[in-house]
């Protein structure tokens, strides 16, 4: 069964309707079932501009993206799975929320106001993205809704994957016009919890199933980063990007230097890029520029903004030519990458990164805003 946001007669049903906050009907279509039986939804929004988005109700996803290049032609910029059936059989997070704890956790554990808990173990000896059954996982229901935005909500009970707590997250995502889609990720506990929540949608400017992303330029606002270990945690230490191949300060291709693993072996512990970028060494008030990806086919250029002192970088070291996109083209290392806003990984048990505390009854929010345009420059076959 597709899940594409235009895939005509795949659905099993269309509803419009509205819902609190709307002010015209809203286009939801049933895309599947989960094993239980629940109804997995596609929610579909569109601007005055005609930026078209779709976001489903498992994991509270970012399915696609349309967006026009330099010559006005659209194109879904985000990769996806072509079935439900193939995101049940194997989850690789696209476009989802990831949580409770976003990114590693060393060996699953951490210690919480003198208490130690234990999180399911996905990634080697390490918890990935919250652990076996993560916010990507899950249904959510839709609270909120209207045609430019939709609120989508998930109650994580006390002890969901080892965390204390119940959560109660809300997950919204809003076509703002002039080229910007805007994500927020709130959420408030009754125990004192930890929480670390961002979004992993693949992005390819050429758009899904259009090759490589290798040959797009880069430019990361960060003057340091985290080293890892051969699992991928951090070691702790804070360095410089002067000098080396994690220097994005100024645009460069991202794949320039991945083959350079003799300059810097940290690219051999996770194929390529995977490490967390330092933008700051606190939460802003207002989001601020972090990133920004051009791509000379197109001309399509994406612009993010957030909040989080940290943005994980991850250039699709893990597609292995093995999963089928929505365009029915298989991805490939490389095919892709992924910027993720949030705290730094593993920062409950490394003191050096701060606190992911979340105090019983305060408010955790990830606000980050993606704003495309185009670039007339240097065309690339």
């Amino acid at each position: 069964m597709g899940i594409g946001s235009r895939q005509v007669g795949l659905c099993a049903g269309v509803v419009a309707m509205a819902l609190a906050g709307s002010t015209a009907a809203q286009e939801r279509t049933v895309v599947g079932s989960l094993p239980d039986g629940t109804k997995i939804e596609s929610i579909a929004l569109r601007d005055a501009s005609g930026m078209r988005a779709s976001i489903l109700t498992l994991g509270a996803a970012l399915h696609s993206l349309e967006v026009p290049d330099r010559d006005g032609k659209s194109a879904d910029v985000v990769l996806g799975d072509k079935s439900l059936e193939a995101t049940l059989a194997k989850p690789q997070y696209f476009g989802t929320i990831v949580g409770r704890f976003a990114n590693r956790l060393a060996k699953g554990r951490f210690t919480l106001d003198g208490r130690s808990y234990s999180v399911p173990l996905n990634d080697g000896p390490n918890s990935l993205h919250g652990g076996k059954q993560g916010l990507d996982k899950v249904a959510w229901t839709v609270v909120k809704s209207s045609p430019t935005s939709v609120t989508l909500r998930y109650v994580s009970p006390d002890g969901d994957q080892g965390f204390p707590g119940k959560l109660t997250v809300d997950a919204t995502y809003a076509l703002e016009g002039d080229g910007k889609l805007a994500i927020e990720y709130s959420a408030k506990g009754d125990k004192d919890t930890i929480v670390n929540l961002s979004n992993h949608t693949y992005w390819n400017l050429s758009g899904e199933g259009a090759g490589t992303a290798m040959d797009h330029e880069l430019t990361l606002k960060a003057d340091a980063y985290t080293p890892v270990d051969a699992t991928l945690i951090p070691t702790g230490e804070i360095k410089q990007v002067q000098g080396t191949v994690f220097d994005f300060r100024k645009p460069k291709p991202i794949g320039q230097d991945l083959r350079n693993v003799g300059v810097e072996p940290q690219l051999l512990l996770g194929l390529g890029y995977d490490h967390n970028w330092v933008v700051s060494r606190s939460v802003s008030k207002q989001p601020r520029e972090v990133a920004r990806v051009r791509d000379p086919r197109s001309g399509r250029v994406m612009t993010l903004t957030s909040n989080q002192p940290g943005l994980q970088f991850y250039s699709g070291n893990f597609l292995d030519g093995k999963t089928v996109g929505k365009s029915g083209r298989l991805y490939r290392q490389g095919d892709a990458f992924v910027l993720e806003p949030q705290l730094f990984p593993d920062t409950p048990n490394q003191p050096n990164f701060g606190s992911a505390k979340l105090a019983a009854g305060q408010t955790y929010v990830n606000r980050m805003v993606y704003q495309f345009s185009t670039d007339r420059g240097v065309r690339t076959p």
